[in-house]
């Protein structure tokens, strides 16, 4: 069976339209004569809204019993037998109640696209998972009901519903929304310009995204190799020299001009070995470009030129950022230039910009990182001017200056060797000092023709001059080789500078060292393999690229570490001069490693010794605490079975309210011991709703006297949105913990007030008061401070307090009292204004709204 197609309205806030658009494209469809049905639709008592339901089928819903209350969800199984053509399911992020058929709307709806049902859907920007943290600082708000981007993403069509936020106001406004007596509430907190604002473009950068995914994916199967400028994509070449901030820099501003543009950094490493650029700078200019919010990207290739042209066009660029050649004048001798190159071959869909900078003209100097050996081109070259180049020579002092004399000419020939050993090292210098003496002897020692010398003179000369041009080629080709190899040393040691200072400040992972492996030595794929003995199997231990190596025996390059471990690379082979630093990385590939077990292992440790420490508290709070209790229990109830003793009425009073006591404080020690273990094992899960502060607060102050604490909560506070019954929990055990320290006759000032998004809860006593240093620790497992006689509780009453307010999203902190004391401060969130009631939990949680 085909699976069904979904299609989902995307909004940027409630109240943008986006129900209506879905029930507009139902009667469209309907009209087609299309089998169109309604699974859940809400219409938030939306006149226009509603009205759209008339002449739509609708799936009843099924109804659940949930503590104490009836709540309707959509009837999955009803909607499967129904098996419609098209089905629609309103508000894809909303969880379900306890005891559906799934736990969110969207798995429901997953199966009917298994079923092969198409779905019409809608959602809010601010539901998708990924976008939790960004809505929260913009809102202030963390969204509860969530939808994971990839059922979002997977969706055949998505279909933004948009609307300006001053349109979207003057429609609430209108009372097209919320009720009048929410309106200004709504506009005050969560549908504010700036907000909706924010929102909007989140939506809106999101859909681009996708949109952009789409033109990808078309372009690879339509194999579409011209450049689409649907979006500025800017890409700067980079070189790894000094001058790459400045292009990052210039580019980002180019691509702000225009809105959504893209910032691509792209470095060409060669395929011979290690890159002919500074690590350390390419690490800062990594980190520039993604501070700046661009990307980062290292592809090998030999011709530079055509190597960026093909990543440009693969990531469908529009311009191309480049630094003015760093070449001298007289450089250019040897070819164009990547610059001048790039712009001949870029055609008319790529735009190529070139950047002045400090470092134009001023010469790109020795390669930093090229190997000891001269390179195929410098030999080939000084083969030729050690060969061509007497013979040349030779011609023009025959036919234009004849009579210069020997002693210059062989100045001259000298010259050649030595640009030959320059150029070519020390075979063509040879090459060039062999040549030169018989061209010398041949044509410019008489008697010339011929390889006679008659003069002795003469020969001496010969013998001299080809001994001096052994001797300076060796000198200078040595010289040439030990500056390369000091320049491949440094940037060795650059190499592993960087690389051992990210290690010991402990900044790099597994897969990061790795990428650095990949990237320095321009392989396909990177991979840790180990294993435990000589006979078990090898595993992967982390890696990174296409296709890595699952045994060192596929890799083509395997670096052994110890006896049961190894870094395998595939890409190419490298030289052995380049194994050196890999056998390096390969080390600190292990420490690395290690170290990573070492922190999980410490964590663990860590965790035990935390359990550890609760139990041994544990065991002293019942050895003593809970012992305690039930010894004044036992001793009352052996009393008033004590046969030898009359009791009087009072006196019996008296010892049934001592028992009483006793089990009360029994019961409220087991109390904080369970919700601990609860808090420990995280199994507290909240069941968020709107609650009135003036019903919480009174219902907690049940365990202290009534003359003891002093009420000011206002009424005009706003909704809270908490969990009932962890809010009363908490707020009790912070009052009974100040009443226990309040001086006698001094009553706890229990007040509250709203502060922006959140509700404060300020519970102050007059007691002795707690250092700084201690106010953390009190919220401890087990700590009771000062004083305290023992028996009066185990030290969980504040860490069960703050345990409850975090899994409820809020805060517990303790400040000082001014003239003495301590104040108990808790914050809660204030509750989403909602246009039903929260009993029938059918909209996604909003700080001030309901989504459309």
């Amino acid at each position: 069976m085909a699976r069904g197609k979904l299609r989902i309205y995307l909004g940027a806030a409630p109240g943008v339209g986006k129900t209506y658009a879905m029930l507009s494209e139902a009667h469209r469809r309907i009209e087609r004569g299309t089998d169109c049905v309604v699974a859940f639709v809400e219409h938030h008592h939306r006149p226009r809204t509603e009205v759209m339901l008339h002449g739509l089928e609708q799936v009843p819903r099924k109804e659940l019993d949930y503590r104490g209350g009836v709540f309707t969800e959509m009837d999955v199984d009803a909607v499967l037998r129904r098996a419609p053509a098209v089905v629609l399911v309103d508000e894809l992020a909303h969880t379900n109640v306890p005891g559906s058929r799934n736990a969110k709307r969207w798995q429901d709806v997953e199966e009917l696209l298994s079923a092969g049902i198409d779905v019409i859907s809608t959602v809010n920007i601010q539901h998708l998972e990924s976008l939790g943290d960004v809505v929260e600082s913009i809102t202030g708000v963390r969204q509860r009901e969530t939808v994971p981007d990839e059922v979002v993403r997977r969706a055949d069509q998505i279909e933004l519903v948009d609307m300006s936020p001053q349109a979207l106001r003057r429609r609430m406004a209108h009372g097209n929304i919320y009720q009048p007596d929410k309106v200004d509430a709504a506009l005050s907190n969560y549908f504010r310009p700036g907000n909706l604002t924010a929102l909007r473009e989140l939506a809106l950068l999101w859909v681009a995204d996708r949109v952009d995914a789409y033109l990808t994916e078309y372009r690879s199967e339509h194999r579409v190799s011209a450049i689409w400028g649907s979006r500025e994509r800017i890409v700067v070449g980079l070189t790894g020299g000094p001058e790459g901030r400045t292009l990052i820099r210039r580019a980002v501003r180019l691509a702000e001009k225009g809105a959504g543009g893209e910032v691509l950094a792209v470095y060409i490493s060669r395929s011979d070995g290690l890159t002919s650029a500074s690590p350390k700078e390419l690490a800062v200019q990594r980190t520039l470009m993604e501070d700046l919010g661009g990307t980062f990207h290292q592809v090998v290739g030999d011709d530079i030129p055509a190597a960026l042209l093909d990543f440009s066009r693969g990531v469908n660029a529009t311009q191309i950022v480049l630094g003015v050649s760093r070449r001298r004048s007289w450089q250019y001798v040897f070819g164009p230039g990547v610059g001048a190159t790039v712009a001949r071959e870029s055609g008319p869909d790529l735009d190529v910009h070139l950047i002045t900078h400090d470092e134009a003209g001023k010469g790109r100097g020795l390669p930093v990182a090229r190997g000891a050996r001269l390179g195929r081109a410098r030999v080939l070259w000084g083969w030729l001017v050690g060969v061509l180049g007497p013979v040349l020579l030779t011609w023009l002092l025959t036919s234009a200056a004849p009579d210069v004399g020997l002693a210059n000419d062989m100045l001259l020939f000298l010259s050649l060797t030595v640009a030959a050993a320059l150029v070519g090292g020390l075979f063509p210098a040879l090459a060039s000092a062999v040549v030169g003496s018989l061209l010398l002897n041949w044509f410019f020692t008489p008697p010339v023709h011929t390889f006679t010398i008659a003069d002795p003179t003469n020969i001496v000369a010969i013998v001299i001059f080809v001994g001096v041009a052994l001797s300076v080629a060796s000198v200078v080709d040595l010289a040439t080789r030990r500056t390369h190899q000091a320049a491949r040393l440094r940037a060795e040691s650059e190499i592993l500078s960087f690389l051992a200072g990210n290690i010991l400040r402990g900044e790099t992972t597994l897969e990061a060292l790795l990428e650095r492996v990949r990237e320095t030595f321009g392989m396909e794929s990177a991979a840790m393999l180990e294993r435990t003995d000589d006979t078990t199997p090898w595993t992967c231990a982390g890696s990174v690229g296409p296709r890595p190596a699952e045994i060192p025996e596929d890799a083509d390059v395997d670096v052994p570490v110890g006896d049961h471990m190894a870094l395998s690379l595939r890409g190419r082979v490298l030289p052995a001069a380049d194994r050196r630093v890999l056998a390096a990385f390969a080390a600190q590939a292990a420490v690395v490693l290690d170290r990573q077990r070492l922190r999980s292992e410490a964590d663990r440790a860590k965790e035990l010794a935390e359990g550890n420490r609760i139990r041994t508290a544990l065991l002293a709070a019942v050895s003593h605490d809970l012992r305690t209790p039930l010894a004044g229990i036992k001793a009352a109830v052996s009393s008033l079975r004590s046969d030898d003793v009359e009791w009087s009425e009072e006196d019996r009073a008296e010892l049934l309210a001592a028992i009483e006591e006793g089990a009360d404080r029994l019961d409220h020690l087991v109390d904080n011991l369970l919700d601990m273990s609860r808090l420990q094992t995280g199994t507290v899960t909240p069941i968020i709703r709107e609650t009135d502060l003036d019903e919480v607060v009174p219902m907690a102050l049940g365990g202290v006297p009534e003359d003891s604490v002093e009420l000011d909560i206002p009424e005009t506070l706003p909704m809270v949105y908490v969990d009932r019954g962890l809010l009363e929990r908490a707020v009790a055990n912070v009052v009974e913990n100040a009443v226990k320290y309040s001086p006698p006759g001094e009553k706890v000032l229990v007040s509250a007030s709203a502060l922006a998004d959140r509700v404060e809860v300020r519970v102050v006593d007059r007691g002795p008061g707690v250092p700084d240093e201690t106010k953390n620790r009190i919220f401890e497992p087990f700590q009771r401070y000062g004083d305290s006689p023992r028996g009066v509780g185990v030290g969980l009453g504040l860490a069960v307090a703050r345990g409850f307010v975090e899994a409820i999203d809020g805060t517990l902190r303790a400040e000082d009292t001014p003239g003495g004391g301590l104040t108990m401060v808790l914050a809660v969130p204030t509750s989403p204004e909602r246009e039903r009631e929260r009993e029938r939990s059918k909209e996604p949680d909003l700080p001030t709204a309901a989504s459309s």
